[in-house]
């Protein structure tokens, strides 16, 4: 078997993505926010075998060898489904804890309809700069935001959209944030350097952000912000579960222990586990007994909390959570992932990179391809770390042709492929985003000012010549000479 088949030709190469798109634009039309229960899941997996089938019976490639590829795609996903089962079980068990309920209660009573987005898109900022991780923030603060948003009279879309915003700010910018850490090791630049170089892009980007959900938040009249209804929620809280401050205690935490550098899944699992607790020693009219505690945080960490209490509004924020409500995801994730590997395997998704890095004629074009690059790859590998490094290294020699410091090269990696994810609704970023809000990906999509800003201001100030940091001198000759 040839492990390095001939490159296919273009034409070719975009046949399973244009069937991809035209399945998924059918999809959405006909189930609408439902597509993603299903259907896309499964027009991913026939763009997979029609790409499977091209690389077997066109390219002449070895049906084992795909299939190998394609594993081994699905393997680079299962950390990601793993912590979308565990912040499954861990939403469920904050709920059944009142620790969900506490934020909600606590969110309701302090903040104001007319700075409730930005300071949504402040506070998980915050909190993924101080732990580096995105996910963690949405499926922990992010949550609860949605919550307080619905009973301040805002529609979730809006509000996913401030914390997914502020959520990818500090993922981008957290130098501990994976990749924040994996684009200067791709690109081969200091962990530093690349966050300074950043900054160029990055904070107009999210200054412009701010100015945006602040005049929203001062502009917008389509909600209907109800004092008697807030206080409402409120006092439905208040009697369902016994809410103290100190339950505010569990996501500090967890947000400690990521901090402290503790890696996602373990930490996660803490949540969990203080979830749980708390609902034992601080919602105990939940339970007949002893076993019966232990039944029920089992049953509710597996298929979710399912609240009773007469205000719909209420019940339909916290009945949630729970491992069984993630499957919708994580089956997007694996056919998303197989979609990738086959793509990877047939050359298919090499060859549209390569036509890609064709168009760049300059320092700047070279920057916006990159970008440009980024992007297509997490709509057609749908994983971010896949669009992080398979543009890396496709344009490192590129950059060095160019005689450009790589700081650019893993600022555009970034700009491009770390922000971008969660807009996909087959990657997996924006599955998991749409799985733990409870808004689907093309609802939220287009309020995300952050993710859409970020490869704007980039490709803008590229065409422009701005902030492209040249290579200071070259190369010392006996580096030269070693690297013949």
């Amino acid at each position: 078997m040839d492990r390095h088949p001939k490159i296919p030709p273009l034409w070719l190469s975009l046949l399973p993505g244009a069937l991809l798109l035209a399945l998924l634009i059918v999809n959405v039309a006909l189930f609408r926010d439902s597509a993603s229960a299903g259907p896309n899941q499964l027009a991913i997996l026939l763009s997979a075998m029609f790409a499977g089938a091209l690389g077997r019976f066109v390219l002449k490639l070895n049906y084992r060898e795909l299939e190998r590829h394609a594993v081994k795609s699905i393997v680079l996903a299962m950390e990601a489904i793993l912590i979308l089962l565990i912040v499954g079980a861990l939403i469920g068990t904050w709920i059944m804890g009142g620790v969900v309920p506490a934020m909600v209660y606590y969110g309701i009573k302090l903040l104001n309809p007319t700075v409730f987005l930005l300071v949504a898109c402040l506070v998980c900022s915050v909190v993924s700069l101080a732990i580096g991780s995105s996910w963690s923030t949405m499926g922990t603060v992010g949550v609860a935001l949605i919550g307080i948003g619905k009973a301040l009279g805002f529609p979730d879309p809006l509000v996913a959209g401030a914390v997914i915003s502020g959520a990818y700010f500090g993922d981008k910018m957290s130098p501990l944030s994976d990749t924040t850490n994996l684009a200067p090791a791709v690109a081969g630049t200091e962990l530093f350097t690349h966050i300074r170089h950043m900054f160029y892009t990055t904070i107009p980007a999210y200054t412009l952000t701010l100015i945006a959900f602040a005049s929203i938040g001062l502009l917008y009249r389509g909600g209907e912000f109800d004092p008697e209804m807030a206080r409402g929620i409120v006092e439905t809280i208040g009697a369902q579960f016994n809410i103290q401050w100190y339950l505010l205690l569990v996501p500090a935490a967890v947000i400690l222990l990521v901090a402290c550098r503790v890696p996602a899944i373990p930490a996660l699992v803490t949540g969990t586990v203080l979830g749980g607790g708390a609902a034992v020693l601080l919602q105990p009219h939940q339970f007949a007994g002893g076993i019966e505690a232990y039944k029920a945080i089992l049953n509710t960490a597996y298929s979710g909390y399912a609240l009773d209490s007469g205000n719909a509004m209420v019940d339909a924020l916290l009945s949630r959570g729970g491992m069984v409500n993630m499957v919708d995801t994580i089956t997007l994730i694996l056919m998303a992932m197989l979609f990738g590997g086959v793509m990877e395997a047939t050359g298919m998704l090499p060859r549209i990179a390569q036509a890609i890095l064709h168009l760049a004629r300059g320092a700047g074009s070279l920057i916006a391809t990159t970008i440009g690059s980024c992007i297509l790859f997490n709509l057609t590998a749908s994983e971010q770390y896949l669009a992080i490094v398979m543009p890396g290294r496709m344009f490192r020699g590129a950059y060095e042709a160019y005689r450009l410091d790589p700081r650019n090269l893993s600022r555009a990696l970034e700009d491009g492929g770390t922000v971008t994810s969660v807009l996909v609704p087959w990657n997996t970023c924006g599955a998991f985003a749409s799985g733990v809000l409870g808004v689907s990906t093309l609802s939220y999509a287009p309020f995300c000012v952050f993710n859409w800003l970020c490869p704007i201001v980039a490709i803008s100030m590229a065409a422009m010549g701005l902030a492209i940091k040249p290579l200071a001198q070259e190369p010392p000759q006996h580096e030269a000479t070693a690297a013949q």
